[in-house]
């Protein structure tokens, strides 16, 4: 009796520890496929982008942002990416007097500082390319321009930017350093306005950027002159406090960062910053 009773207990005890066994093995199984190469990472790290990011840029952005837009789009199904292209001064004054935008990329730090100082963007602004001036001509330049000095001649139909507009504050600088007097026919809000005048024939020149130029093609030929050097823009680009879609615009200011992105405004004219 107590022999029977001793295998008993034994039997017990070992089919009790193989249970144990399973459910340690299966439970070892459920931890390992948690964490296993391949399956799904933490929502955080790999949630889908999706929804509209919402891009206030300056005018002389529009080509390369628009193809990296587009790029964005294509590398995120779901996302779409909308701009308001214009003068830096113009937008921010949108963006602090409560317009909605994810993503604000401004043409000078002048500009970006009017958003900063509202308390409107999250973070701090990083420069991610800079641009430096250049005259914008008629095609085959008839009037014979080939420095900043050239464009004070008499009779010469000569386009700037707003004072307001960092394009037009870097060309003040460039003509206060150089000693020069000019007054324009016209001062336009945005580089392209001013670019376009020239490519209306509205204008004889005009002082522009030049990934302007570049973006032109043949209905403007550039003359690139040396005080310039000393009026180069930083452009600033930084994620707005109240951003309705802050994932994806997180992801849209790291592709305009990235070797990719950076490649494609290089490729427009822009300097690295």
């Amino acid at each position: 009796m107590t022999t029977r009773n001793a295998r008993r207990t034994l039997q017990v005890a070992g089919v009790g520890t193989a249970a144990l066994l399973a459910l340690s093995a299966c439970s070892s199984s459920d931890d390992s496929s948690s964490v296993k190469p391949g399956s799904s990472a933490p929502a955080s790290s790999s949630a889908k982008l999706s929804g509209t990011v919402t891009v206030f840029a300056a005018a002389s952005l529009k080509e390369s942002f628009t193809a990296l837009g587009k790029e964005f789009e294509a590398q995120h199904p779901g996302t779409k990416v909308t701009f308001s292209f214009g003068g830096s001064d113009s937008l921010a004054a949108s963006i602090t007097g409560g317009a909605p935008a994810d993503v604000f990329a401004a043409a000078s730090p002048k500009t970006m500082k009017i958003v900063t100082d509202a308390g409107d963007a999250s973070g701090t602004p990083a420069t991610f390319v800079r641009n430096q001036l250049e005259i914008a001509t008629l095609p085959g330049n008839p009037d014979k321009v080939s420095s900043l000095k050239d464009l004070t001649k008499s009779g010469l139909k000569v386009v700037l930017c707003d004072k307001e507009v960092p394009c037009g504050a870097a060309a003040r600088k460039a003509l206060d350093a150089s000693g020069l007097k000019l007054t324009p026919v016209s001062y336009e809000q945005d580089v392209k306005s001013a670019l376009t005048k020239v490519e209306l024939k509205e204008a004889d020149a005009a002082v522009v950027y030049k990934t302007d130029v570049k973006a032109a093609g043949d209905k403007v030929e550039g003359v690139e002159f040396p005080e310039s050097a000393k009026a180069v823009n930083d452009y600033p680009i930084a994620l707005l406090k109240d951003a309705p879609n802050a994932a994806a615009s997180k992801a849209f200011i790291a592709l305009v960062q990235s070797p990719e992105g950076q490649k494609v405004l290089t490729g427009a004219g822009f300097l690295k910053p």
